[in-house]
């Protein structure tokens, strides 16, 4: 039934998005809220897949502006804490979403098994950690984590160990310490999984109470998957350069 669902979504994608450079509405981040890390990994191969998905044209957070301004605030409150937000993933055309179903039932394609250590690429859709259509299409959810203010970015990506182990084993990242690494397709990655220490917990709870104050809801599944709102549409668009 998702899948059937999500055809009729791209069939009743408006035809006006494709007249503009965004789609009616959105926004680039970094117009709204400059402070907000922006580490896009879908534009790179740096993901589950292996490689850049399909209309991810540049490396920029684009979103609706109700979302992009209720992110700010976020950010703007974690401020005073001396942290601040990371995005991986924010609007998402919906080829891409198309593309990640493609990739995971072609068993000649190989993808980067340190996203998904303990888990077959067959079996990532009906496990419910790739979904077949996505609240990211309609600009409405964000992928994030916490860092420090003024972080510098990492220099290397050389490290590979699973998503799974310890931070220090893991790709160099910026964020507080999650229990994981962003998209680690993996049980350990449920908000609330008790596979992670209490520290690791507290990251996340603070993430989680930073993101509902303004009105973002949480998907148990991803301790940095966040919502916002209703959408008003489904869009493949896709993401170019400002």
């Amino acid at each position: 039934m998702r899948r059937a669902a999500c055809l009729a979504l791209f069939i009743l994608l408006p035809a006006a998005a494709t007249a503009g450079k965004l789609p009616p509405g959105f926004v680039y981040l970094r117009d709204v809220a400059p402070g907000i890390v922006q580490e896009m990994r879908y534009a790179t191969s740096d993901n589950f897949t292996g490689r850049p998905l399909p209309g991810y044209e540049a490396s920029e957070c684009v979103l609706r502006r109700d979302v992009a301004l209720a992110l700010a605030r976020v950010e703007a409150a974690l401020r005073p804490r001396h942290l601040s937000l990371k995005t991986y993933d924010c609007y998402r055309p919906t080829r891409a979403v198309r593309a990640f179903w493609r990739w995971s039932q072609d068993a000649k394609r190989a993808g980067n098994k340190r996203f998904y250590p303990r888990v077959a690429k067959s079996e990532l859709f009906a496990r419910g950690y790739i979904a077949s259509h996505s609240r990211h299409s309609a600009g409405t959810a964000v992928d994030l984590t916490l860092v420090p203010l003024a972080a510098p970015q990492p220099s290397s990506k050389a490290r590979a160990a699973p998503c799974t182990a310890p931070a220090a084993q893991r790709a160099p990242d910026t964020s507080l310490d999650m229990g994981t690494g962003f998209d680690c397709l993996d049980v350990k990655s449920y908000t609330n999984s008790r596979a992670v220490t209490g520290e690791q917990r507290r990251h996340r709870l603070m993430l989680k109470t930073a993101m509902s104050a303004r009105g973002f809801r949480n998907y148990f599944r991803e301790w940095w998957h966040y919502e916002y709102g209703r959408p008003r549409g489904y869009y493949d668009v896709p993401i170019t350069a400002r």
